[in-house]
């Protein structure tokens, strides 16, 4: 397949980067497509073509996010073959081309819902990496990226390396996190890997556990309990716990490994306890003053 070679360098120049193995699997599978619907030399690509590429997409059914994710990736191919390689002087995918999208609020769980759901989970591992998203705000691919070595429990913290834009942070256990942790060590299969959470059964097991088998064991839990959850309403959660606990919006973007505050304002909008409390709060405060001035009056 034509212009396949320069896909699989740009792929090795992702690994080195630290992308994980999904990211690098999804962004293959894109730029193939592309690649193959392109028929033609990589620096023969113009804006007018991209628009018509677009164009298929959307004619193929996908929704508007998923050809922003094709727009992005072909717009950072570009840029490592304009940089890397020289190959194209300039780079044909346009900062403008993205599809403008309504950005839904954050969703998560309620009290209820996350008893039900720990109440339904019966794993140690299972419990143990979903409280680590809950408590701590991890990332599916950080969990699954997680090492033993990456836990201190004397300090009740956890060091995520490489995570998303290959920022390392540092994240704090709360007592219930650092409780199932604990639990679930004694447990684990043996194994040489030095992955913290790991395949518990067959061909695979004592190897660290994907991405994908961490999705499906919270698949599963969703539909046992009825609920609608998933690893990133867990990371959604803590972000709206936190903010109604009246933590500093800024704590909570170091937290979760987010690059913008402009994301933590996004749940500040969907954190309606916050809003109602401090709206009575304030009222209590002004009808206090206008009660005052009144007395004083008369």
């Amino acid at each position: 397949m034509e212009n396949i070679d320069e896909v699989h360098s740009y792929m090795r120049f992702l690994k080195l980067l630290k992308y994980s193995g999904h990211t690098v699997k999804s962004y293959f599978g894109m730029l193939k497509n592309f690649v193959n619907w392109l028929n033609a030399p990589l620096e023969q690509l113009t804006s007018e073509r991209i628009l018509k590429y677009l164009a298929y997409l959307g004619d193929k059914g996908l929704a508007p996010k998923t050809i922003n994710c094709y727009l992005e990736t072909i717009r950072g191919f570009y840029e490592y073959l304009k940089h890397e390689h020289g190959l194209v002087s300039d780079n044909p995918v346009k900062p403008g081309y993205s599809l403008r999208l309504p950005r839904a609020l954050p969703r998560f769980l309620s009290d209820a819902e996350i008893d039900l759901l720990f109440r339904t989970v019966r794993k140690s591992r299972d419990k143990a990496m979903f409280l680590i998203m809950l408590r701590c705000g991890l990332r599916v691919e950080e969990v699954a990226n997680l090492t033993i070595g990456a836990v201190d429990f004397g300090s009740r913290m956890i060091k995520v390396l490489g995570g998303k834009w290959g920022r390392d942070r540092v994240v704090y256990m709360s007592y219930d996190a650092s409780q199932a942790l604990k639990a679930y060590l004694p447990v684990r299969p043996p194994s040489k890997s030095r992955g913290l959470f790991l395949v518990e059964k067959g061909l695979f097991r004592g190897k660290p556990i994907s991405v994908r088998g961490i999705q499906r064991r919270i698949e599963y839990y969703s539909h046992k309990t009825g609920m609608s959850v998933s690893c990133h309403r867990l990371r959604h959660t803590m972000a709206n716990q936190l903010l109604n606990a009246d933590a500093m919006p800024v704590t909570i973007q170091e937290l979760l490994g987010h690059n913008c505050l402009e994301s933590v304002q996004r749940y500040c909008r969907a954190s309606n306890p916050k809003v109602r409390r401090d709206y009575f709060n304030a009222m209590a405060m002004v009808l206090g003053r206008g009660m005052r001035s009144r007395q004083s009056l008369s």
